[in-house]
């Protein structure tokens, strides 16, 4: 899949998007990998909102339109350095529109198994379509697979309803746990 098909699917949905995060550590380029090194430095971290952000511009524009964005990232404790930044950054998101979810690896006997990213669109419609998102063992990117497999997307569905049952929001998550 071309990084171009990846991000027509963006464009592309009608109803939902559904991000799985189960990587502890994501290796990241340009402007991210910048305020990485902020968070490292302990400067504050540079200022995202929709006019400065075109990924955050897109998400605001969606959910205007009525679609609905939720993410789930699964977790293991004490949490990695890049979820210390990470967690900050969904704070952005979630502003515009994004629900986040986190869940505790530990916290549920399934949850130990998954291991692999993946984006769910529209998923329980016709129109349902999936990506699989492959990395390296130090979180690079390798590459995305579109899934339109109607037995995979199923299972994908298992998977988001299992991760949303087990995750509790962002700012609860956040409210009880010292970040």
């Amino acid at each position: 899949m071309t990084p171009e098909d990846f991000d027509a699917l963006f464009n592309g949905f009608s109803r939902t998007v559904f991000r799985l995060e189960a990587l502890q550590t994501y290796t990241v380029g340009g402007a991210e990998a910048e305020r990485l090194a902020s968070f490292r430095a302990g400067r504050p971290r540079p200022q995202r909102n929709v006019a400065t952000d075109p990924w955050l511009w897109r998400l605001a524009q969606s959910t205007i339109a009525g679609k609905r964005w939720s993410r789930a990232h699964i977790v293991d404790e004490p949490l990695s350095e890049y979820i210390r930044y990470e967690l900050n950054g969904y704070l952005e998101s979630q502003v515009v529109g994004e629900d986040i979810r986190i869940a505790v690896r530990g916290s549920q006997a399934a949850l130990p198994d998954l291991q692999k990213d993946f984006l769910l669109f529209d998923g329980g419609t016709a129109m349902a379509s999936g990506v699989s998102m492959r990395y390296d063992q130090e979180g690079h990117v390798l590459g995305f697979d579109l899934v339109t497999d109607r037995t995979e997307l199923e299972r994908y569905e298992k998977i988001r309803s299992l991760v949303m049952a087990a995750a509790v929001p962002l700012n609860t998550y956040l409210a009880v746990r010292s970040v």
